[in-house]
């Protein structure tokens, strides 16, 4: 998915709607990282794409954080 059409989707989504995609993307990866080390990761471009989404989800958070703290 491209990043700006995954940067819609996720800027439509509430705060805790992206904390639990946050925790999701976390526990992908963990068993990605797992997979990797074993030797059984076929795609190993995925580690990257997931940790860039949640470093998306988390700046999103954070921005959602600080306007509701201006305000």
């Amino acid at each position: 998915m491209k990043s700006t059409n995954l940067m819609k989707d996720l800027k439509a989504l509430s705060a805790q709607e992206l904390k639990s995609r946050g925790v999701k993307i976390s526990q992908e990866m963990m068993k990605l990282r797992f997979q990797k080390t074993t030797g059984q990761l076929k795609q190993t471009h995925r580690i990257t794409e997931l940790r860039r989404e949640l470093a998306r989800v988390n700046t999103l958070l954070t921005q959602a954080k600080n306007s509701n703290g201006k305000a």
